[in-house]
C-alpha cells in the first residue's frame, strides 16, 4: 500500500469525509517539505487547510511563508490536535493537489477558461509582441495533421503548391480597393467578408522602414493573398490548354485589426478574442474556363472542410450558403462550414469556400482565348481555412480540467505512466511501461511514456489530463503481476483494465470509441441549442437564450440589416449564418420571422465570433 498526502485537514476534509484520528499522523516540516521543493513556474501545488467547516487554499508565497514558520518552530515539531496532518491510504495511486488546475470555470467565465487552458495545456505562449502568440509543438503538430490531410485530398484533384512572397504593394491593394468594397488598405471598411474569416475593418500592416531610413514606397504585408496573385495568373494564362490553373500556398497572413486578441479566433470587443494578429492558413487560388467547372470545385473543397471538422477534430458543422450581405467581397457567392459554442450561444465560421465569378478576371485582365479562337475571361474560386479550426475544436471539447484533444490529431494518443509503489519492482515496471510504448508504436499508434522520477504518478495524471492526451495507461504492481494495464479515458474518465496480451486491439477500439464519443456529445449539444422560430417575439426570445435559430426569411438584404440593427447590445448583434445546403420543407404561405413577406428560404440566424 501506498501513502500519499492527499489534504491536509483539521477536521472534516473538504472531500467531504469525517476526520478520522486513526488516519493522521504527526508530521514533521521536514518530512513533507521536500514535496513542495519541486515547485516549478506555472506549476505552483497548493495547500488545502480546512477549519471545521471553513476552507482555504494557500498558494504561493504564502505557502512558503508558512513552510518558514514550521521550519523555525523546529524539525521536529508535534502539531495541536486540531492541526493534524491527515494521510489517507491508497492502494492504486498517490493524488496530490498540483496547482495545474485551472482556475476559471468553463460554465462561469468562458473567456477566461479559454484564455487559460491554451496555454496551460501549452497550445501557445505569449509574445512580447501583442497580438502574436508562439504556437509551440503541442499545437503545430495537430496542424500538421490536418495538413497532411488536407495537402494530400488537394492533390489528387490536381491542385499544387506554390508560395508568393509576403508583401505587397500598395499599388495592386489600391487597385482592388477601387474596383471591390471592402478592401480598403486603412482602417474603415465595408462590413463584407473575406476568406476564412470576416476581413472588414482591418488595419494593413505596413512596412515604412529599411533600418533608419524612410522607405520611398511602403510595402504592405499580406492580409490575403489575391492582389499579390493575380496579376501573375493574367501573365501565365493565355490559352485554353492554360486552364486550369490551380494553386495552393500554406502560408502566413497579418491582419492588424483587433484591440485585444487572443489565439486562434476572432471574437471583437469581447474578453475572449480568439485570433491572433498574424496567423497561419492555406489558401487555394484556381482558375477555370467555365462557371460549371468552378462550381463543381467549391463544393469539393467545402466538402474537404467539414471532413476535416467532423472526422478529425470531432466538431459537427453545418454546411451552407452565405448571405449576400455576408459574402466575400467581390465574389459571385460564399460556402461555408458553420459551428457553434453552445457555452457562449454563438456560431463561428469555420472554413469558406468561395466562387469569386469573373470579377476579379475582369480587375487584373485575366483573359484567355477559348478553343474557338475568342477572347474570354477566367471563372475563378478561392478559399481557406485556418488555425481558427484548432480555437474551435478547444471551445467545443475542452472541460474545466483542460484540453480534450480527439484521437486523429492528438500528438501523443496514449500516455504510459508508470506507478512504482514502495519495495515494487519498480524495473520491472519500467520495463513493461517500455514494451507497452513499443508494441503501440509498430501498431502505429502515438505512444509515450512519462518516466519523470520528479512528479509523482498524481501530478503526471494532472499533467496529461490538462493536455488532453486521450487515452491515460498506468501500469503499477498489480498491474504486471496480472499481465494488464490499466486505461483511462480523457474524454469521460471511465477506466477498465486491459490484459496485455491484447492490448494493441482494445487501445484501437477506445480510440476509436473516443473519436465518435466527442463527435456524439458535440452534436448531442449542438442540437439542442438550435430552435426553430417563426415570429419576430420568438426569435428575440431565442436569441436571449444563446440559441442558434433557423428562421424563415425573405433573403433580403435590407431585412439582414435591420435585424443586425435591432438586435445590436453589448454583447454582439445577430445575423445571419449560412442557409444550409439541406432545406427543410417551407410550407405555401410561410412568411419572413423579420419583414413578414414571403420567405424563400430557411437561414440560421445567430450571435457569432
Amino acid at each position: 500500500m501506498a501513502c500519499g498526502l492527499d489534504t491536509y485537514d483539521f477536521s472534516s476534509g473538504s472531500s467531504g469525509e469525517a476526520y478520522d484520528p486513526s488516519k493522521a499522523l504527526r508530521l514533521a516540516p521536514s518530512q513533507f517539505i521536500p514535496d513542495y521543493a519541486r515547485v516549478q513556474y506555472g506549476a505552483l501545488l497548493s495547500l488545502s487547510i480546512d477549519f471545521r467547516d471553513f476552507n482555504f487554499h494557500i498558494k504561493g508565497v504564502v505557502l512558503w511563508i508558512k513552510v518558514a514558520l514550521w521550519l523555525v518552530a523546529g524539525p521536529r515539531l508535534q502539531l495541536p490536535t486540531q492541526t493534524l496532518v491527515r494521510i489517507v491510504w491508497k492502494k492504486k495511486e498517490v493524488k496530490k493537489e498540483t496547482g495545474l488546475g485551472l482556475s476559471a470555470k468553463k460554465d462561469d467565465n468562458f473567456g477566461e477558461w479559454y484564455s487559460e487552458v491554451v496555454v496551460s495545456g501549452e497550445l501557445i505562449e505569449y509574445y512580447d509582441i501583442s497580438g502574436c502568440y508562439i504556437l509551440r509543438p503541442w499545437t503545430m503538430s495537430i496542424w500538421e495533421i490536418m495538413q497532411a490531410f488536407f495537402d494530400a485530398e488537394i492533390k489528387q484533384m490536381k491542385i499544387k503548391n506554390c508560395y508568393f512572397p509576403l508583401f505587397v504593394s500598395p499599388g495592386v491593394l489600391q487597385k482592388e480597393k477601387d474596383h471591390i468594397e471592402g478592401f480598403a488598405p486603412e482602417a474603415t471598411h465595408s462590413s463584407r467578408r473575406t476568406k476564412e474569416s470576416s476581413y472588414h475593418n482591418a488595419t494593413v500592416a505596413w512596412v515604412t522602414k529599411s533600418g533608419q531610413s524612410d522607405l520611398e514606397v511602403p510595402i504592405a504585408i499580406r492580409p490575403t493573398s489575391e492582389t499579390v496573385m493575380y496579376p501573375y495568373y493574367s501573365k501565365w494564362i493565355r490559352g485554353h490548354r492554360d486552364l486550369p490553373l490551380k494553386l495552393n500556398q500554406w502560408c502566413n497572413v497579418v491582419r492588424w485589426e483587433f484591440s485585444n486578441p487572443t489565439p486562434f479566433i476572432r471574437w471583437r470587443k469581447l474578453p475572449c478574442d480568439c485570433r491572433s494578429r498574424e496567423f497561419l492558413w492555406q489558401e487555394g487560388h484556381t482558375a477555370f474556363a467555365t462557371k460549371e467547372e468552378a462550381d463543381k470545385e467549391v463544393l469539393e473543397i467545402l466538402e474537404l472542410y467539414s471532413r476535416i471538422y467532423e472526422e478529425y477534430l470531432a466538431v459537427p458543422v453545418i454546411k451552407g450558403k452565405k448571405s449576400e450581405h455576408e459574402k466575400f467581397a467581390g465574389g459571385l457567392y460564399t460556402t461555408s462550414v458553420e459551428a457553434f459554442i453552445p457555452n457562449t450561444g454563438r456560431g463561428i465560421q469555420g472554413a469558406t469556400s468561395h466562387c469569386l465569378g469573373q470579377n476579379f478576371a475582369k480587375m487584373f485582365e485575366i483573359n484567355f482565348e477559348n478553343d474557338k479562337g475568342e477572347k474570354a475571361m477566367v471563372w475563378q474560386n478561392s478559399w481557406a481555412y485556418s488555425t481558427r479550426t484548432i480555437g474551435v475544436m478547444v471551445m467545443v471539447h475542452g472541460d474545466d480540467k483542460g484540453l480534450v484533444l480527439p484521437p486523429k490529431v492528438a500528438a501523443i494518443q496514449v500516455i504510459v505512466i508508470p506507478v512504482p509503489y514502495k519495495d515494487a519492482d519498480t524495473k520491472g515496471i519500467y520495463d513493461a511501461c517500455d514494451a507497452t510504448v513499443e508494441t503501440l508504436t509498430k501498431a502505429g499508434v502515438r505512444a509515450e511514456a512519462d518516466f519523470r522520477d520528479n512528479y509523482s504518478p498524481g501530478w503526471k495524471y494532472s499533467h496529461w489530463e490538462m493536455k488532453g492526451v486521450p487515452l491515460r495507461i498506468e501500469i503499477g504492481p498489480k498491474d504486471l503481476a496480472n499481465e494488464q494495464v490499466r486505461a483511462v479515458r480523457r474524454d469521460n474518465s471511465a477506466k477498465s483494465d486491459l490484459s496485455m496480451a491484447s492490448l494493441v486491439e482494445h487501445v484501437k477500439e477506445m480510440l476509436t470509441s473516443i473519436q465518435q464519443s466527442l463527435f456524439d456529445v458535440a452534436k448531442q449539444k449542438r442540437d439542442a441549442c438550435i430552435q426553430v422560430v417563426k415570429t419576430w417575439d420568438e426569435f428575440v426570445e431565442a436569441l436571449s437564450h444563446k440559441k442558434m435559430i433557423l428562421a424563415p426569411w425573405c433573403d433580403e438584404e435590407e431585412v439582414e440589416k435591420d435585424v443586425k440593427a435591432r438586435t445590436k447590445g453589448e454583447i454582439g448583434a445577430a445575423k445571419t449564418l449560412c442557409s444550409p445546403f439541406e432545406q427543410p420543407a417551407l410550407d405555401e404561405g410561410t412568411l419572413c420571422f423579420a419583414s413578414g413577406k414571403p420567405a424563400k428560404k430557411w437561414t440560421y440566424w445567430g450571435r457569432s465570433y
